[in-house]
């Protein structure tokens, strides 16, 4: 099994094996050992090299990134909706998820994303019918609230 961060087996030279005379000898130490391999990430890796055509701005759906007079990149949170499109398109690869975190997008119900007849995503995967995409007008009685314009709730009210 391998580990699913790109940059955890990554380091500028390879020291899992040194030389002796004209022959390649194993370490038996692992590749990432730790700030060593993190400051050289952080060195080579992870700063934007400011293209001039940047594949990240062009990829993104909401337009959420934007090259400023500078060259520096610049990051709508509101319109990201974490799609990581940018993280694919960076030829370079100095986007990560784990480096910029993305925000929790409102809702929009999969409209972009659905056919007409379709659920969104969340209710096709929810686990036992937990989630509903359905018409349900509210109902205290039966313990179905409205939350937003477009939100019911049903849940058991708890009495003493």
């Amino acid at each position: 099994m391998q580990c699913s961060y790109p940059y955890h087996d990554y380091t500028p030279y390879d020291r899992r094996f040194r030389r002796e005379g004209d022959k390649d000898i194993a370490h038996d130490e692992p590749s990432n050992d730790g700030l060593e391999s993190l400051r050289e990430i952080a060195t080579y890796t992870v700063i934007c090299r400011k293209c001039e055509q940047p594949n990240c701005i062009t990829a993104c759906p909401k337009e959420a990134l934007e090259k400023d007079e500078e060259g520096i990149l610049r990051r709508y949170n509101l319109r990201c909706i974490g799609c990581r499109s940018c993280v694919v398109a960076c030829p370079f690869g100095t986007i990560y998820p784990e480096i910029v975190p993305y925000l929790a997008s409102r809702c929009d119900h999969c409209l972009e994303r659905l056919k007409p007849g379709e659920e969104p995503l969340c209710v096709r995967t929810s686990p036992e019918g937990v989630i509903e995409y359905k018409e349900v007008e509210e109902d205290q009685e039966k313990g179905i609230y409205k939350v937003g314009d477009h939100l019911v709730v049903k849940c058991d009210v708890w009495k003493r």
